[in-house]
């Protein structure tokens, strides 16, 4: 396996993939986040730390910037009251929910494109992608 192609070509599809909305433009720090929450739950601060590669201050900004627009919400955390959870509000569950539908509508019409037998190999490729994916959050 050509690894090396492998990863040029998924740097590439991120490329591409990430622009495909056209739905309200945020930065990536901010897009981050808001993903983050959505597939993760409430978090602490300084569980959002590591997948965010933020240093604390600018995190704790841009978390309190998300909250002013009203993306955001901090509540208690019922196991430590010194705590806070950060979670998605409604608003900011609609703009990932709606950036989602966007990239899944665009990713159709251009797998539409691709003739029976890619849509095939491609079909076969997602859990091999997945598990990808859940490798690299167990590794360090």
């Amino acid at each position: 396996m050509d690894v090396d192609r492998l990863t040029t070509v998924i740097e590439d599809f991120n490329t591409i993939f990430i622009r495909l909305p056209s739905v309200r433009r945020f930065n990536f720090s901010t897009l981050s986040v808001l993903h983050t929450l959505d597939r993760n739950g409430p978090l602490r601060l300084t569980e959002l730390l590591p997948t965010e590669q933020l240093k604390q201050p600018a995190l704790t900004s841009l978390v309190a910037k998300l909250e002013q627009d009203g993306l955001l919400e901090r509540r208690p955390d019922p196991s430590d009251g010194r705590a806070s959870l950060i979670s998605l509000t409604s608003a900011g569950q609609e703009i990932v929910h709606s950036r989602h539908a966007h990239r899944v509508a665009k990713l159709t019409a251009l797998v539409d494109q691709l003739t029976p037998e890619e849509r095939a190999v491609l079909a076969g490729s997602v859990d091999v992608l997945h598990r990808l994916t859940e490798l690299a959050k167990d590794s360090p």
